[in-house]
């Protein structure tokens, strides 16, 4: 199964950090605006099931707006991060959301995400307006650090679990063909 997910959010917020830290469990401090739009690929193990994850890396800035909307079609599930020491992030959060309904499919699963929680004593936004955001448009809230991996994994299991269970349950692929000759009587002569 291969899951299409969207890492959104301003400029700045740490969806490259959140991404490289999943995938390949590494942070970089060198901060390098994404240009367009980037991805990577990870297979996880979710019920049982092999389950690849293509996430993609959107540019947060303004001028890449109209690029990065065409890859919210076909999208599964979208994170939306917002930085918890930058409030005009948090602000924009609605401005995300518009985007989401405009352009993403209707059913497409949604994730807050404060990140930058290991800035404590820089922290601008409450972990309750974060829970208060979510909870008013329902979807899934969690704070995150992809410095200190914190809730890094956790993020991307649980939006694909939502994911997996929004799904119509597959039937079981059959095991092998069973081939049967027909015995009947045959004409001589005839065609076929």
């Amino acid at each position: 199964m291969l899951f299409k997910l969207l890492l959104i959010g301003d400029s700045g917020v740490g969806k490259t950090c959140i991404l490289y830290r999943f995938s390949d469990d590494a942070f970089n401090t060198t901060f390098i605006s994404t240009i367009g739009i980037d991805f990577k690929i990870k297979t996880i193990e979710l019920k049982g099931k092999k389950v690849k994850l293509q996430i993609w890396d959107t540019a947060g800035q303004e001028r890449f707006h109209t690029i990065t909307t065409s890859y919210y079609r076909g999208a599964m599930g979208i994170m939306l991060v917002y930085d918890i020491t930058n409030a005009k992030s948090f602000d924009n959060i609605a401005k995300w959301l518009r985007n989401i309904d405009e352009h993403a499919s209707e059913d497409v699963v949604k994730m807050l995400l404060g990140n930058k929680c290991d800035m404590t004593e820089r922290r601008v936004v409450s972990r309750e307006r974060g829970e208060k955001i979510a909870a008013d448009h329902n979807i899934k809230f969690l704070e995150t650090s992809a410095k200190m991996n914190v809730h890094i994994d956790t993020a991307f299991y649980d939006l694909a679990e939502a994911i997996l269970e929004k799904m119509p349950n597959q039937p079981e692929e059959p095991r092998g063909v069973t081939v049967q000759a027909n015995n009947g009587p045959t004409s001589s002569g005839g065609c076929c």
